[in-house]
């Protein structure tokens, strides 16, 4: 919900191409950290479906006509625990990316004290996950 069109666009597509490395099915982007946190799960593949069905639900009440055929299946899976430290870090890099190309997207998280996370994690106290690059 804080992504600015740049970002949404790009989260899809870094997304359905997370997919793929989970389902093994192209050799780039393999070893990208933020996907230890799908390939910890006991069904990585589902996770990233809901994971993709909620950026979708977002571009659509934003108005943007994403794909709905390119979700997968959805089942009932358990939310991701993940760090505040991690979230902080996120937000961090978010405002600092959205200076430089979405002021006004910028001007509405610059005051933000927490971000919540996505619909599919939930949140645990703690450092910047072992995993995220610095």
């Amino acid at each position: 919900m804080y992504l600015d069109p740049i970002g949404l666009v790009a989260l899809w597509r870094e997304a359905l191409l997370a997919r793929k490395v989970l389902q093994g099915r192209t050799k780039g982007y393999r070893h990208h950290p933020q996907l230890i946190r799908f390939k910890e799960q006991k069904s990585p593949v589902a996770c990233i479906n809901s994971y993709l069905h909620s950026v979708w639900m977002e571009a659509d009440r934003r108005g943007y006509s994403f794909d709905r055929r390119k979700l997968g299946r959805l089942r009932k899976i358990a939310r991701i625990p993940v760090s505040s430290g991690q979230l902080e870090f996120e937000l961090r890099r978010l405002r600092r990316k959205l200076r430089a190309r979405s002021i006004g997207q910028f001007h509405k998280i610059a005051q933000m004290k927490k971000a919540a996370p996505h619909p599919l994690f939930k949140t645990r106290k703690g450092p910047v996950e072992s995993w995220e690059k610095h």
